[in-house]
């Protein structure tokens, strides 16, 4: 990853974030990943101990493949 400071608002769009993150090699893709796991396990450490999550009903769709 090479830091850099752009004050484009097109950088904030969806599109330009997924470039961004399909630019990374697979490396540099697990070391955002594990950074995002620390923040959200930092800001909420009883996340670990859920067990059962489910979705909420109209705000949150899980996709599955049907099972053959």
């Amino acid at each position: 990853m090479k830091p850099s400071i752009s004050h484009d608002r097109a950088d904030e769009s969806l599109l330009a974030k997924a470039a961004w993150f399909q630019s990374l090699s697979v490396t540099e893709r697990m070391d955002v990943f594990v950074e995002i796991t620390d923040l959200i396990i930092g800001l909420n450490p009883s996340i670990l101990h859920a067990k059962d999550a489910q979705p909420i009903p109209g705000r949150v769709r899980v996709l599955e493949l049907p099972k053959s």
